[in-house]
């Protein structure tokens, strides 16, 4: 962890010592990225057509960007999701189940996404939550691979689990739901606000320095515990959302503030969903929908929105409890199914570099390939700007998913299993028609599914069931595959 003195110090270091010499003549045109990662956010935002949730900045950044209504994680876990996401590689090629190991030293040194443009020549930084702390991000967020600085994990981030939640009785407990006076906790502040003011400042380095940059923020909510500022809210998880907002919203107003929105891409995801009652949990860990689905938009300057004119501000702050904030429509969407793999493919082809080739099967000994799709073509200019939705053919797309399970019935274990205890893997395949889960034997010490021992089923038709209540696995009779279980 380091102060921001300390941070930027570094940084003027690196910036010393990096030139344009990487990128050859093209350096001072190379599109800077910022890529903010959320903590277990479904897609309950303004620009997903929920109604009650208030999310206008993330909005107005959707009504500039192209947005994917149809985006899956590759499993319903924060560590094994994120080092997924930022390799571009599949759990079973990470090998990462539990939090519990380190891709690198477990499976293969694989590049990431930020070694990647390190590697040509970007400054790349993290801000907080970006690879899930711990052994499966080697207890330093990848560092020295992936950063060309020491990544910044804001000071009060030690009291999210700590009693900072008055009660009625005025002692302080930990609560899983905890609005909050920010002047009574801790340093009187909340790790976002303060990842948040780390990123302005480290934006304000780079306008400065003439380097291309790979800007990485994590925000943490709305993950549990629900704590945010008071708000007459609600909803907690709702509420944390709307605080999430107003953090991204200052984010991207600072783009505007020192003339970056012109050069830099957006790019905006989550790890996983969360369920909010759904099928009985107020959890992750499992293969719906509500755990795998996320937001995934990209706003590109020239692309997805025209440049702004001199003094024009793209993104200008919106309260989100302002009762008069208005709406704000998303711009182009697509329904296309796509997964977080593709996210290395499409920000290295949208900042202008070479796209890593696709990996070959197994891929283990290859450090720079992917498995995801390349998502470039989506981003083409049209004939018809009328035309906002654009299409593919959807049932030539899918999107897969899996979770680990200790055994066949409930277990003290059954929602983080660690990798040792996995007997059972669900692997499983979204369509534009249905989901299709088969439940297989797993063998944790070779890695190996077995998919002659089948344990059971789901098959839920999207149409008719949308929230996947209706399993129609044996009323098929468990019939063959409707496609290979193997991506």
């Amino acid at each position: 962890m380091l102060p921001p003195g300390g941070g930027l110090l570094w940084l003027g270091l690196v910036l010393g010592s990096v030139g344009s010499a990487a990128l050859g003549s093209s350096a001072t045109d190379a599109l800077n990225v910022l890529l903010i990662i959320v903590d277990d956010l479904r897609p309950s935002l303004g620009c997903y057509g929920d109604k009650v949730i208030r999310s206008p900045n993330m909005d107005q950044l959707a009504s500039r960007s192209l947005l994917f209504q149809n985006a899956f994680a590759q499993q319903a876990v924060c560590a094994p999701s994120r080092v997924s996401l930022l390799t571009g590689r599949r759990p079973d090629t990470t090998r990462l189940y539990d939090f519990n190991s380190y891709w690198r030293a477990h499976s293969g040194n694989f590049s990431t996404i930020p070694q990647y443009f390190k590697e040509n020549g970007y400054v790349t930084m993290s801000v907080g939550k970006v690879f899930h702390p711990g052994v499966s991000s080697n207890h330093s967020d990848d560092s020295p691979y992936s950063w060309s600085v020491p990544p910044y994990h804001p000071s009060s981030e030690k009291y999210e689990n700590t009693k900072t939640c008055r009660g009625p009785d005025g002692e302080l407990r930990a609560n899983l739901l905890c609005p909050v006076d920010v002047a009574d906790v801790p340093e009187g502040t909340l790790p976002d606000k303060q990842s948040t003011e780390q990123a302005i400042r480290l934006l304000g380095k780079m306008k400065t320095s003439g380097s291309p940059f790979f800007l990485a923020v994590g925000y943490h909510k709305p993950h549990i515990p629900f704590r945010y500022p008071k708000r007459k809210i609600r909803q907690s998880y709702f509420a944390c959302v709307s605080y999430l907002d107003t953090q991204v919203g200052h984010l991207l107003s600072a783009l505007d503030d020192l003339q970056l929105a012109s050069s830099t891409i957006v790019a905006l995801t989550s790890d996983h969903g969360w369920a909010l009652g759904e099928h009985g949990e107020w959890a992750k860990y499992s293969n719906f929908d509500v755990t795998t689905r996320v937001p995934l938009l990209f706003y590109v300057p020239g692309r997805t929105a025209p440049l702004p004119a001199a003094g024009d501000k793209l993104f200008p702050y919106l309260d989100p409890f302002d009762s008069i904030s208005e709406s704000v429509e998303p711009g182009r969407q697509t329904g296309d199914l796509v997964e977080l793999l593709s996210l290395f493919p499409t920000l290295a082809g949208l900042a202008g570099l070479p796209v890593p080739p696709r990996c070959p099967i197994p891929s283990f000994h290859v450090e720079l390939c992917r498995e995801g799709r390349n998502l470039l073509k989506h981003f083409q200019v049209r004939d018809s700007e009328e035309d906002l939705y654009i299409r593919g053919n959807p049932r030539e797309l899918v999107a897969y998913s899996q979770y680990p399970r200790p055994a066949d019935s409930p277990q003290w274990n059954s929602d983080k299993p660690s990798l040792e205890d996995i007997k059972v893997m669900g692997y499983s395949i979204r369509t534009v028609d249905y989901r299709y889960t088969v439940w297989v034997g797993f063998n944790p010490r070779e890695f190996l599914a077995n998919f002659s021992d089948v344990h059971a089923g789901e098959l839920y038709f999207v149409a008719s069931d949308p929230w996947q209540d209706h399993n129609m696995y044996n009323d098929s009779q468990g019939g063959a595959l409707p496609r290979s279980l193997t991506p």
